[in-house]
């Protein structure tokens, strides 16, 4: 049961949330439990990555860390539209070596790219997944090699963009900003991903509760 706590040199911070000004007691499961109902409001899914991440960071800092980044997070969705920032997560996450995230953000890409076009991309979401044991020169020929296909040019500078930023960790615009902090944000959740070899689920958007869109992308995937 949560309770207020006075901290003092042998208490473990990460067992604890700040909340309001004042530590609150919060217990594994109970952390879990509230980052599980989170995705499950926003995507419909019970992300197999919270229990790993409560157990690798600790309840406080679990929670902590989703209350500082997800906000900025969803405010790039905002601007850039799912179909760049998902692409751009699991281009990120496939060069990190997550399949966890990769898979999540690549079916989330891949859906929306469905949705608005009635076909299917040419780099399946399976494909992205497994691209995360390949080298990073071969992980932007896959990604970009995909845009081109697609016919979608335009966004090969995104990508070599977050790949130059990768190395060089500088922002130079807003837009760089932007980049960055998915670049920070997913290092964090693919970290997590690869020590727990966390299961892939399904994809890490709201467009993941569409289940009608989600059968016909299978159907039209399979026969392509």
């Amino acid at each position: 049961m949560a309770g207020h706590v006075r901290l003092d040199s042998r208490t473990r911070v990460s067992e604890y949330s700040k909340i309001g000004g004042v530590y609150v007691s919060i217990g594994d499961k109970a952390a879990t439990k509230v980052l599980e109902s989170v995705s499950n409001t926003l995507w419909d899914l019970k992300a197999n990555l919270m229990p790993d991440i409560v157990d690798q960071h600790g309840p406080g800092r679990s929670l902590a860390w989703f209350a500082r980044n997800m906000p900025k997070y969803e405010k790039i969705l905002k601007v850039w539209g799912p179909l760049r920032t998902h692409y751009l997560a699991s281009v990120i996450s496939a060069t990190n070596g997550c399949a966890y995230c990769t898979y999540g953000h690549g079916y989330a890409f891949n859906l929306h790219y469905f949705d608005s076009n009635d076909r299917v991309f040419p780099v399946s979401e399976q494909q992205m997944r497994d691209a995360n044991a390949l080298p990073a020169e071969q992980v932007v020929a896959l990604f970009t090699g995909g845009l081109v296909d697609a016919e979608m040019e335009d966004e090969i500078e995104w990508v070599n963009r977050t790949i130059e930023m990768m190395d060089s960790m500088t922002a130079e615009t807003s837009n760089d900003q932007r980049i960055l902090h998915l670049i920070t944000m997913f290092a964090w959740l693919n970290s997590c991903g690869i020590n727990a070899d966390t299961e892939p689920d399904e994809a890490h958007d709201p467009i993941n509760k569409n289940t009608e869109l989600r059968t016909r992308y299978e159907q039209a995937r399979a026969l392509a």
